[in-house]
């Protein structure tokens, strides 16, 4: 058996802004492949990660690390996100991975997503080393911190790190540690190939480019590789690994992270969590893939022109590659024609996946309402489940409503709990209890639909605790609910598009806030414009946008009064005949007005 004991597989795991990026970029100072003067997170290589400070994707990189026993170790890090909605990127990451480096904010201690991908890396059997970040900064609260990781995450205190990612001190300390305690990958490079699939991305010249973990056997272009969830098989053209930018090898041994390219051309050849093995020398035994993940939210994405559909699902399937997390489906609107009916993780990873198109593929697009998924029991007995209020059936053949439900919890300084429990109160929640983990930390347990968190929910909770409150969820299940569908009528002829799903108490509201939006970004017409919210027949909230109005008496000087009553009249007829044939441009404002309606944090 052939072991490589100079490999280290990690993953940097930590809460969003607890400054991952900036140790991964310490990192690569202490590789050799940047200089010091080099600013910014160099390993978040999307305009839209540079622009808000943030990490979408995980990003591998191998770094040559020379530590102090003489030896250089080949360290394979993965930078991961650290927001809720882009979980799914970091349990990739850790399949590919022996250990992980779990960074804590010295300023802001243990947070949810801490703790959540704590749990992740415990479930993958990875190796954790605690490190506490930011210990330069003037508020940091070394003792605090390090007390929380040692109640809260079970951490002894000889086990917790300490470290500046920003100045780099301690950095060489926390490389040592990773050389002794995270274990190198155990496989053998003679055996029959078997490689994980742990990402991918569309490359316009070497076709769709894998990115693999090699468990057992090698590989090297000219092999013969099959899919095993497919069958399909293909030549290998180039392998390598990744540094700054792909660098090609001649081959990759059992515990290594590359990459390789078969020129294939169809992004659906290839899956996520697939496993890879040689044609000639097969194995039978796939490794086993992670968690497949489960769309919460939905929305359907149209092209704005209708001809470019076939240009938008390319796009979609090349985005797919590196985002599996996205799903999509073709569907129709009566309004705009030709889509996809979409699946996201959350609200941002939505905004996020909308803006790459636009970005990357320059895609010009349009998206309805966000919805989740419902489960709908018939009257005779079946059960069906919608995400897209224009399929629901009719409610004379509805028993019942099932609404998604998540178990969440809100961790934030004390003084905020009064604040939040008046926002969560105003989203149907359930309060469970709160915990106080230690002196300056509580945690707001509670009950809570779905669809009360996924649009406006993250702005209100930044807002009422002043940016320190944070939120994680899980889902729990389907629960009875008095759900009711709401259509937009505009001249009395429902929008398809514009249809949503809200609980009835908040139906009347929600709606009237909507037109009261559509009115403004709607332009007048020649004619008057109806708009109107209904459940069923029943109208619940309308607006009027006015028409135009020429003035056809302008040239009546003085004279018989029923000349200018008969010119009042003939444009009356004339307006009423425009708008029974007339028909009302809706701009793309109309959509993002329903997409921008406010959840009120009052009572």
């Amino acid at each position: 058996m052939v072991i490589n004991d100079r490999i280290r597989n990690f993953s940097i795991i930590a809460h969003i802004d607890h400054g991952k990026s900036t140790l991964a970029d310490r990192f690569l100072e202490r590789a050799g492949l940047v200089s010091k003067v080099t600013e910014g997170q160099i390993l978040d290589t999307l305009s839209l990660e540079k622009e808000r400070g943030i990490t979408i994707r995980a990003h591998p990189v191998t770094l040559f690390m020379k530590a102090r026993d003489g030896f250089t170790y080949q360290f394979n890090l993965l930078d991961t996100p650290g927001h809720v909605d882009f979980n799914y990127e970091v349990s990739r990451s850790l399949k590919a991975c022996e250990g992980a480096v779990l960074l804590v904010d010295a300023t802001q201690g243990v947070e949810a997503q801490t703790i959540a991908n704590t749990y992740l890396a415990l479930e993958n059997d990875l190796v954790i080393i605690p490190v506490i970040n930011k210990i330069d900064v003037k508020d940091a609260d070394i003792e605090g911190t390090q007390q929380e990781i040692q109640e809260i995450l079970g951490f002894p205190p000889s086990e917790i790190l300490q470290v500046s990612a920003k100045l780099g001190s301690g950095v060489d300390e926390l490389i040592e540690e990773i050389v002794r305690r995270i274990p190198w990958p155990s496989g053998d490079s003679d055996a029959p190939l078997r490689a994980l699939v742990f990402d991918s991305h569309f490359d316009t010249y070497k076709g769709v480019v894998v990115y693999v973990r090699l468990k057992d056997g090698r590989i090297r272009a000219g092999d013969k590789i099959r899919f095993m969830s497919t069958g399909k098989e293909f030549q290998v053209e180039e392998v390598g690994i990744f540094e700054l930018r792909m660098v090609e090898r001649e081959e990759l041994l059992a515990g290594e992270v590359g990459y390789l390219t078969a020129t294939i051309r169809d992004p659906l050849d290839v899956m996520t969590g697939d496993t890879i093995t040689s044609v000639d020398h097969p194995s039978f035994i796939p490794i086993p893939g992670f968690r497949k993940n489960l769309p919460m939210v939905f929305a359907g994405i149209f092209p704005i022109n209708t001809n470019e559909f076939e240009e938008l699902k390319k796009s979609m399937e090349k985005l797919h590659l590196n985002d599996p997390a996205f799903s999509f489906e073709v569907e129709s609107s009566d309004a705009l024609g030709f889509g996809f009916r979409c699946g996201f993780s959350g609200l941002l990873h939505m905004e996020i996946t909308m803006e790459r198109l636009r970005r990357e593929f320059g895609q010009d697009i349009i998206a309805t309402v966000p919805n989740v998924e419902y489960e709908i029991e018939l009257i005779d007995g079946s059960v069906i489940r919608l995400d897209n209020p224009g399929k629901f059936p009719q409610d004379t053949k509805i028993r019942d409503i099932r609404e998604p439900v998540v178990d969440a919890s809100i961790m934030m300084p004390p003084e905020y709990i009064g604040n939040v429990l008046e926002l969560i109160q105003t989203r149907r929640a359930v309060f469970k209890e709160i915990l106080y983990p230690e002196s300056r930390r509580a945690i707001i347990k509670f009950e809570v639909p779905l669809q009360e968190i996924i649009t406006d929910f993250f702005d209100s909770l930044k807002s009422v605790t002043r940016g320190y409150g944070t939120l994680d969820y899980e889902f729990k299940g389907f629960k009875s609910s008095d759900i009711a569908k709401v259509d937009i009528l505009i001249n009395k002829k429902p929008v398809d598009a514009l249809s949503f799903m809200v609980h009835r108490e908040k139906a009347e509201r929600t709606g009237r806030e909507i037109l009261e939006r559509m009115r403004k970004v709607i332009p007048r017409q020649m004619f008057e414009v109806n708009l109107q919210a209904a459940i069923g027949s029943k109208v619940i909230a309308k607006e009027r946008i006015v028409p135009f109005r020429k003035d056809v008496i302008a040239k009546c000087y003085g004279g018989d009064v029923t000349r200018k009553r008969k010119l009042l009249e003939k444009q009356k007829e004339g307006k009423k005949k425009m708008k029974q044939i007339g028909n009302v441009t809706i701009p793309q404002e109309a959509f993002f007005a329903i997409l921008s309606v406010k959840g009120d944090t009052k009572k």
